[in-house]
């Protein structure tokens, strides 16, 4: 059970520390702040749970890593349930946490400004593929994965920095169903869009090191 367990421990840390940032500070720090919030936490999750579970922290992060070969069907799904169990308690303790204070605002996903559902999901797949890629590639036999972790968390920053103004960004359907269940309306209406986005964006990365285009030799 340690993997699990640690998935779960990670997970909890990335939406309790990042959603926490954007619910408690996100006036105080801004797009900027916030990004960083969700990439060092992973930076800091990579380090502390890595040597145990790999830190996927992120069921999109879970199928890319099965899809390639890299580890089973049984893990994933433990993996996944683990995931989504984290980011619901974190989430749950955000909201005791903020007793009220928050009008329901829990960092959730959902389309922002003028932006469609379209915009929103070629974004997630896309910002997805992208970022299972670099997870995939840094962590490979032949990379340097002593340094794994950092390069992994500032492309979570970039995401976050072209993303929140579109969807808030998810690249991770367990730090999307958290927030939604506990905020509610259009958040749970569009919750579909941050599932299957970033599913899809981690299938096709998952794919390209599952035939050998992005494995070295």
């Amino acid at each position: 059970m340690k993997k699990p367990i640690a998935e779960f421990i990670g997970t909890f840390t990335l939406v309790f520390i990042a959603c926490g940032a954007a619910i408690f500070a996100g006036a105080q720090i801004g797009l900027t702040g916030i990004s960083l919030a969700f990439g060092l936490a992973l930076i800091g999750m990579a380090y502390g749970i890595g040597p145990i579970s790999g830190c996927h922290i992120n069921p999109a992060v879970s199928l890319g890593v099965w899809v390639s070969g890299r580890m089973s069907l049984g893990d994933m799904i433990q993996y996944i349930i683990a995931q989504i169990a984290g980011a619901i308690v974190a989430t749950l303790a955000l909201s005791i946490i903020a007793s009220g204070s928050t009008d329901g605002n829990f960092a959730a996903n959902a389309m922002q400004g003028d932006f469609s559902i379209t915009s929103g999901l070629l974004f997630e797949i896309i910002a997805t593929f992208l970022f299972v890629v670099v997870i995939l590639g840094a962590t490979q036999s032949s990379a340097p994965t002593a340094v794994a972790g950092v390069a992994i968390g500032l492309m979570l920053v970039a995401i976050h920095l072209i993303g929140i103004p579109i969807t808030n960004t998810s690249v991770n359907p367990a730090r999307s169903i958290g927030p939604a269940l506990f905020q509610g309306g259009v958040a749970m209406s569009q919750l579909w869009v941050f599932i299957i986005g970033p599913m899809i964006g981690a299938l096709g990365a998952g794919l390209l090191f599952r035939i050998g285009l992005l494995e070295t030799d």
